[in-house]
């Protein structure tokens, strides 16, 4: 029955069906002709079951407060409070996109807002610098990825409806890994410039560096405002995503004046036309998990690859290599969605942290994203900087090996993820 439903979901995506059609048009094809336990009248309920999750309202809220600083002027002023400080230091431009993709990460949730925002002025600056341009895209390609790690990360939103576990605790999970990721990529960035002799750029006096966190003090306030929030317990996650939207609004309508109030309604559409794609995907994979659970695909796949008794380190190996491979070729959200529900029962019976296999879990499918063949911001990439795939995807290999590395540190140390994690 497995073999018939991926083999539905491959055909109509070879098809050209966009990703959400396969994922419910096959549990429904293969709950007609071939599984004789279902009735398809079940089937149409668990559509609405996947998204009517109360925490599920996050999402749009998160990504409409993003949608609205990615308008105004958010990215450009914590671009210009981190150069500020670091331009003049050898590799300066690089270390900056790498601090203002994790910065800008904290505040939109998503790679590939990450990628539009602070891709494009960073870009054109570090090829004034000196950089190549494949440098500068794989940079800002993997830089971007942290988005998925720290809060209010989609991933962990997503990770969250799947497995039951708590968002609040997976967004306070991510923010160590992230800062790891940003360190490793800066570290790098300083020693390719020494290597590559990148000119250094002039230094800012305390008056400009003064002036730069004025104007950045209050977009840097947003991803205190909701971790703050979310971690002294004065709201939910769901509530600091409707806290967010105000804040934003604020910022750039009434404070900052970037947004005149007639632009909010088309930032509304922009916000709804994704959310609806997104919440599409999690309807389909309630109803791809209720088929996989029903016929106990689960424990016949964990069984068939992890064997009787596995250790918790063999557990989140094969996690971790099912979910880069799956993000290689298809939408992080998907590939979430579709295999948590395959991999909990193991990780539970192994007894992993349910956080910190969520943290490997989004890991993996930040590393895929920005993996060749198929990864989502690669070709988001190329359609931003109109730049052909083999260039864009030319300078990522340094940047995939330290991922990996940092995932091999996650698995074998789970404080990592959970230090920040109320027990």
């Amino acid at each position: 029955m497995l073999t018939a439903l991926l083999g539905i979901m491959f055909v109509l995506l070879m098809l050209n069906f966009p990703m959400m059609i396969p994922l419910i048009i096959a549990p429904f094809i293969v709950a007609i002709f071939y599984s004789p336990l279902l009735d398809t009248s079940m089937m149409v309920p668990q559509l609405i079951t996947g998204i009517e999750t109360y925490e599920l309202l996050c999402v749009p809220l998160f990504i409409f407060a993003a949608d609205i600083m990615t308008s105004g002027r958010t990215s450009e002023r914590l671009l210009d409070f981190v150069g500020s400080f670091v331009r003049h230091i050898r590799g300066g431009y690089a270390v900056t996109t790498a601090a203002a993709c994790t910065m800008f990460g904290s505040i939109s949730g998503s790679t590939q807002a990450t990628v539009v925002a602070i891709g494009r002025p960073m870009r054109e600056r570090m090829l004034k610098a000196g950089y190549k341009d494949s440098s500068a895209m794989a940079l800002i390609i993997n830089a971007s990825d942290v988005a998925l790690l720290v809060p209010p990360s989609i991933g962990l939103i997503i990770y969250g409806l799947a497995s039951k576990e708590s968002i609040g605790d997976l967004f306070l999970a991510g923010i160590l890994p992230g800062i790891l990721v940003f360190l490793a990529f800066a570290t790098y960035s300083i020693l390719y410039a020494k290597v590559k002799d990148i000119p250094l750029a002039s230094k800012a006096d305390w008056k400009e560096r003064f002036q730069t966190f004025r104007k950045a003090l209050l977009p840097l306030g947003f991803p205190i405002l909701v971790i703050g929030g979310i971690y002294s317990g004065y709201f939910t996650a769901t509530e600091a995503a409707g806290v967010s939207v105000i804040y934003a609004l604020l910022l750039e309508v009434i404070i900052y004046r970037s947004i005149h109030i007639k632009r909010i309604p088309s930032i509304a559409l922009s916000t709804g036309l994704v959310t609806s794609v997104v919440f599409i995907l999690v309807a389909g994979g309630q109803v791809f998990t209720f088929l996989i659970n029903l016929e106990n695909i689960p424990q016949m796949l964990t069984d068939a690859v992890l064997g009787s008794d596995p250790s918790a380190i063999y557990v989140l190996v094969i996690v971790s290599v099912f979910f880069f491979v799956g993000c290689m070729f298809v939408d992080p959200i998907v590939v979430i969605l579709v295999l948590t529900p395959i991999f909990l029962p193991a990780a539970e019976a192994a007894n992993i942290d349910l956080v910190h296999l969520g943290i490997i879990i989004t890991f993996q499918a930040a590393l895929g994203s920005a993996t060749p063949p198929f990864g989502v911001d690669i070709f988001t990439a190329s359609a931003v900087f109109n730049k052909p795939y083999m260039e864009v995807i030319k300078g990522t290999p340094p940047y995939i090996l330290m991922m990996i590395a940092i995932s091999v540190l996650l698995i074998l140390f789970p404080q990592i993820s959970l230090a920040l994690v109320p027990e």
